[in-house]
This record gives structure tokens, C-alpha cells and sequence, in this order.
């Protein structure tokens, strides 16, 4: 597609603020909360991670489309980002097991995307006066009317996505004779999660976001998992009941990112929304039970209460976030649960924390040892 003939397009934010960039080639208008990924490479997986539903992302990295489209390299069944906004998009690509160009796939999505856009100057603007509703539209001579649609875009606090993303019936992901079965409530959660539990050797029931725990508690299963997924954790106000009858019959469990806020609520410690949040593939945590360090890819915008963490006697802090400081994992003491604020499947990401997800499955095999 030549420069010349690509059309007019703008990124308005919720204060008014406007940038100006190019249509991808896909015309129209998406709203959502405007954040950002500081991530180099994983694209793909990333527009396709659930937790991000209802945001609009701007990639920090300076080309996108570069190394096109792979049909292995998706976290869930779609894009699920509401609009992307870049600086330099590649409408040429260059891989050798590509399966086709990113604005192809992002016309066959219909997702609306922008670039030329001065995204260091918009990342810059985000990080100064925190995560806000913004919209993108290819109609930039009705400033007055696209306020007016932005004006009615609810607040991320306080919204329940977890229903907009999560399974509507409950399937099977590994091998129906493995030795460990494991009922996982989805929230939100990406394949490649269950890619690393069905690895090492468990069988896993994946159920919707509103299953009870009589429900879960059917399969017969050996542990208890808790996904990821996107909005405010406080809404789930089912999922942190699961949370809480596991927890109190001491059974195998584990959760990551938003299934980490839903324990942390259940255990009475409450959730605050971000300034910006942490979304990116090189946030460095620190294990306290370890003593060593991690690079972790990270995906939310709430966070756990560090206070109130502290003050529970019920409740010890694994991991910190060594940039702010913030709580990036929790374990429940005396009881077999823990859970942890990133994302240790990564994907895109490090795999630094990947021993998470054998931790979760030797915790399984000591409770099966022990009930046996």
C-alpha cells in the first residue's frame, strides 16, 4: 500500500489530547483503555492474549508487521485487542514459515489499526497522566462527535470482561489417561497455559468463568487452577467464592495474573487499578523464598493491596515487582495455594519462571501422596 494513499487517522484520548497518524487500511472507529507493551518481538501472541479485551495498544516497538502472521503463535481463538496503534507498519514481510501478512490477518479480524503515529510522544503522554479511555477512528473531521461516542466508553474499574473472553462450555485439553487431572477456571486464559500443565502430564477441564465449585469439584480433579484474563477482579464475585471453598478445603491451587487478584480478594485483601499497569517482557521480579531474580513478561492493570497483604497473617508475599515494588506473588500459609501476578508461560516472554508450573504440579503430587 503506497503512503500517499492511505487515509487520515487520530488517537483521541479521554482529556482531549489528540495524535495524529495513518490508516493501516482498515477505515472506522474502536474505543477502548489506552495502554501500552514495552515488548520487542511477540506481537502476534500479545493481540491475542484475552487480557487484553477492551484495550487499545500501542506498541513501543518502532515496526510492527515486520515478520508477519504464524497460524501456531495465537493465545486464544481471535484478536483480542479492540485497536492497535503503532509507529511503523510493515505491509511486507519477511519469515520463512509466515503464513501471510499482519494486514491481511487484521482485515479478516476487522480490527482497526493505525500507525505513523508519534507513539514514544503518546507512550510518554500515557506514563505522565496514567491509563485512560481513548478512541481511534479514520473519521478525523468529526472531532466534536467521536468526544461524544468516547464520553459514553465505561471505566476499566469496576468492568467484568472475564464473560466476554471465557469458554461457554467446559472442554478438555491433554491426555484423558494422565495421572493428574486439574480443573481450570477460565477467566480469560491463554493456550499456552494450558500447553505447559498438559506437558507435564496433567489432564485439564477447562470451565467457564461462572462455574461454582461443585462444578469444578465434578471433574474429581487433583488441583485447582485459576486463569488470567482481562477487567477489574473485584466484579468476579463467583470466581473468588471457587477461590475461597479451595482454599479452605487446603486443595491444590494456582493462579496467575487475574486469577491471582480473584485469591488475593478472596482472602480479603482488596485490588486498586494501576496508574499504568505493567505490560511488557522484561519486568524483573524478585523470588523472596529464593532469593533470586527473574525477567517475567507482565499483563494487567490492577494490582493486590501490598499493605493489607502484609497485615494478613494468613497470607505471605512470595515475589515483588523490583520496579515499584508491588506484590507479584502471594502464598497462602498453611493451605496449598499460591499464585503469582506475571505470566511464567510467557509466550512472548522469558521463561525464567516456568518452574512455577512444576511447583504447581509437584504440589499435586504431594496432596495425591498424602490423601492416598
Amino acid at each position: 500500500m503506497k503512503y500517499q494513499q492511505r487515509k487520515k487517522a487520530l488517537v483521541l484520548l479521554a482529556d482531549g489530547t489528540i495524535f495524529y497518524g495513518k490508516s493501516v487500511g482498515i477505515e472506522g472507529t474502536s474505543t477502548g483503555e489506552i495502554c501500552f507493551n514495552t515488548g520487542m518481538t511477540g506481537y502476534q501472541e500479545i493481540f491475542t492474549d484475552p487480557s487484553y479485551f477492551g484495550q487499545l495498544m500501542v506498541a513501543t516497538n518502532a515496526h510492527i508487521g515486520n515478520y508477519g502472521v504464524n497460524n501456531e503463535e495465537v493465545e486464544s481463538d481471535g484478536i483480542k485487542i479492540a485497536g492497535l496503534i503503532c509507529r511503523n507498519f510493515s505491509f511486507t514481510h519477511s519469515r520463512v514459515d509466515s503464513n501471510g501478512n499482519l494486514k491481511d490477518w487484521f482485515t479478516k479480524h476487522n480490527l482497526v489499526a493505525i500507525s505513523d503515529v508519534d507513539t514514544r510522544a503518546l507512550v510518554s503522554y500515557i506514563r505522565d497522566n496514567g491509563a485512560m479511555n481513548a478512541i481511534i477512528s479514520t473519521d478525523v473531521d468529526n472531532i466534536d462527535a467521536l468526544k461524544k461516542q468516547l464520553a459514553a466508553v465505561p471505566s476499566m474499574e469496576g468492568l467484568e470482561l472475564a464473560s466476554k473472553v471465557s469458554t461457554t462450555e467446559p472442554y478438555f485439553i491433554g491426555d484423558e489417561n494422565a495421572d493428574i487431572k486439574i480443573s481450570a477456571l477460565d477467566i480469560g486464559i491463554k493456550k499456552n497455559i494450558l500447553r505447559n500443565l498438559a506437558k507435564r502430564g496433567a489432564y485439564i477441564k477447562v470451565f467457564p468463568y461462572n462455574s461454582s465449585f461443585s462444578e469444578l469439584e465434578a471433574f474429581n480433579p487433583d488441583g485447582y487452577f485459576i486463569s488470567n484474563g482481562p477487567g477489574d477482579p473485584e466484579p468476579l464475585v463467583e470466581a473468588q467464592a471457587v477461590a475461597k471453598e479451595i482454599i479452605e478445603r487446603d486443595l491444590p491451587l494456582f493462579g496467575i495474573c487475574l486469577g491471582h487478584q480473584v485469591i488475593a480478594l478472596s482472602q480479603e485483601i482488596s485490588t486498586y487499578k494501576m496508574h499504568n499497569g505493567h505490560r511488557g517482557i522484561n519486568h524483573p521480579v524478585k523470588n523472596l523464598l529464593t532469593g533470586k531474580g527473574e525477567i517475567t513478561s507482565q499483563n494487567h492493570g490492577f494490582a493486590i493491596n501490598r499493605e493489607e497483604t502484609e497485615a494478613n497473617e494468613n497470607v505471605e508475599i512470595t515475589h515483588v515487582h523490583l520496579n515499584d515494588h508491588t506484590v507479584a506473588g502471594i502464598r497462602i500459609k498453611d493451605k496449598n495455594a499460591f499464585s503469582v501476578q506475571y505470566h511464567p508461560e510467557a509466550s512472548p516472554g522469558p521463561h525464567d519462571s516456568e518452574y512455577l508450573f512444576d511447583q504447581f504440579i509437584a504440589n499435586i503430587k504431594a496432596s495425591k501422596k498424602v490423601l492416598s
